[in-house]
């Protein structure tokens, strides 16, 4: 699998499957997760509700439509909130396993990832990172690329040190 690191937004990336950062009740929020259903449009949340009737477990993803976003789905996934004292470590690399499990059921050759729970939840980027490339780089899967989607410099920069250190 290539993994590769961009600056931007994760709303505008042509791949087959971005992920979300999403929340366990997968009704909207905000950073990533509100970013994605402002732009993805009402089919998103449509289709969170009727997926996912109860909501999602920290640590697992699911997948919705898209809508309007340049993605063909949206890979949700419920990162462990640090913050809310949720320290398990496994729960952050479950993301990313579970995320590329569902991208190999739809048959996604490319995924955008951001950094799962190093926002609003807390996760030091430094580890979110880490985490992230522990996984890609191990997985057994049919993914062709990952992006890893930064926003702002400083992320970035350390995403692609992280990246290019292989």
């Amino acid at each position: 699998m290539r993994i590769t690191a961009v600056q931007g937004d994760i709303t505008e990336q042509h791949v087959d499957a971005v992920v979300n950062a999403a929340n366990n009740r997968m009704r909207g929020g905000g950073g990533v997760d509100g970013a994605i259903h402002r732009a993805g449009g009402p089919e998103v949340l449509a289709d969170c509700v009727r997926r996912f009737p109860d909501g999602l477990a920290t640590g697992d993803a699911g997948w919705t439509t898209a809508g309007a976003l340049p993605a063909r789905w949206v890979i949700h996934v419920v990162g462990p909130n640090r913050n809310a004292g949720e320290t398990d470590r496994g729960l952050l690399t479950s993301c990313y396993a579970r995320a590329l499990e569902v991208a190999d059921e739809l048959g996604a050759r490319s995924v955008a990832f951001p950094l799962v729970s190093a926002g609003v939840y807390g996760w030091p980027k430094d580890d979110a990172v880490a985490c992230a490339l522990e996984v890609l780089r191990s997985a057994a899967t049919g993914v062709e690329e990952a992006r890893l989607v930064a926003f702002d410099r400083s992320t970035f920069e350390l995403v692609e040190r992280a990246v290019s250190a292989s």
